[in-house]
């Protein structure tokens, strides 16, 4: 299990596969001051 985020952490570097097929890199991909990820599990 990896470690838990800190306030003042940085984000680690990873690729998402996305559901349309297309990948997005993490935290680069996000082209915004302020970001908040939301890691939605799906169906139980």
């Amino acid at each position: 299990m990896a470690e838990k985020l800190n306030t003042g952490d940085t984000f680690p570097r990873l690729t998402l596969d996305l559901v349309d097929g297309t990948k997005l890199e993490l935290p680069a991909g996000l082209d915004a001051r302020y970001k908040v990820i939301l890691f939605y599990r799906g169906h139980w």
